[in-house]
């Protein structure tokens, strides 16, 4: 990056920091967006929340009101009187109940990646909002934020060499890796014919076809390729992009940009996205299965012939997903530790 380049970032990074109500302002439109999303979907009975592909009757409409109203008042009162500690505060709160509703949005865009209808477009279209609230709102939060000298800012605009992470968020990165080979392993097997966990490949993909998977994904299994394993080695690229220092530059084979520095929200925001997605839901699905192995509660069959055949699937899954959820985790917050301009 050139000094010139440098200079710009600052000054438009440092503007945004001065202008918290201009800021606020975008997130209390989002915020009466929001409550206005719930509100609708409340007196119209249109469910936001699912559990295996089934509506789930709850009063989840009423609670997104309740978020966008926070959201309302939080925003409204900065617009009104500037970014006050207990504001802050405040908006932190909202900020983290609106990142928990966008929950899974990843497994929907998946989902559409693969031509196969999410459980519902309300659904989908709820967690995206929320998602962007969550922007919004941590934006609003760190607007207008001093630093210690008193100034308002950006903490430096000195740009840091490409570093690797510590040792211990390299073996963490080695163990989100590795936790993902027996999945990828299991769906290599069925997308090539073989059998595991007692059902073969051609009953796994009349299972893809019935739930409608895209003629791509058909394609892809039919060749011997599982397109979610594609997209475990996708995961493992990034979260190795963390950790290593060719995360922070363009490699040679990237035209007009090599050896520039990779913005910072390139990987961090597929990193905050897998991580706030996968972590949760595994560390929740390993927990579920241990309590399933245990006989406290019952597998559901699904598409296998046993519960104890969905339990072993299940168990492979949820360990790769807790495991590397949280090893990105870790790796996202060492990248931006690492990247943040020096003073």
């Amino acid at each position: 990056m050139t000094s010139a380049e440098r200079m710009t970032k600052a000054l438009w990074s440092a503007r945004w920091q001065r202008r918290p109500r201009a800021v606020a302002r975008a997130t209390l439109l989002w915020a009466v967006s929001y409550a206005g999303f719930g509100l609708a979907c409340a007196l119209s009975g249109t469910s936001l929340l699912y559990h295996g592909g089934d509506p789930v009757p709850s009063g989840l409409g009423w609670a997104v009101v309740g978020v966008g109203a926070l959201g309302t008042a939080a925003s409204g009162a900065v617009v009104l009187c500037g970014p006050r500690p207990a504001l802050r505060v405040l908006l932190w709160v909202v900020c983290g109940l609106a990142g928990i509703a966008a929950f899974s949005l990843l497994m929907d865009v998946i989902t559409l990646m693969f031509g196969q209808a999410v459980d519902s477009w309300a659904s989908a279209a709820h967690k995206v909002l929320a998602a962007v609230g969550a922007v919004l709102l941590a934006a609003t939060a760190r607007s207008g934020c001093r630093r210690p000298d008193g100034t308002a800012g950006t903490t430096g605009t000195a740009v840091r060499a490409p570093s690797a992470a510590p040792r211990a968020v390299q073996l963490g990165a080695w163990a989100g890796t590795l936790a993902f080979v027996p999945y990828a392993a299991m769906k290599l097997v069925w997308a090539s014919g073989g059998t595991f966990a007692g059902i073969t490949g051609a009953e796994m993909l009349a299972v893809s076809e019935r739930n409608g998977a895209s003629g791509i994904f058909l394609a892809l299994e039919s060749w011997g390729l599982d397109p979610t394993a594609l997209l475990a080695a996708l995961g493992v690229f990034l979260l190795w992009g963390l950790v290593r220092p060719w995360g922070q530059v363009f490699p040679r084979w990237t035209p007009f940009l090599h050896g520039r520095r990779v913005p910072r929200w390139l990987p961090l925001a597929p990193a905050l996205l897998g991580a706030a997605t996968l972590a949760p839901y595994g560390v929740a699905g390993v927990g579920y299965a241990a309590l399933a192995t245990a006989g406290a509660v019952t597998m559901r069959r699904g598409d296998f012939h046993s519960s104890d055949d969905a339990l072993l699937v299940a168990w492979i899954g949820v360990v790769a997903f807790a495991a590397y959820g949280i090893a990105l985790t870790i790796a996202a917050r060492s990248y931006w530790l690492r990247t943040r301009p020096a003073r």
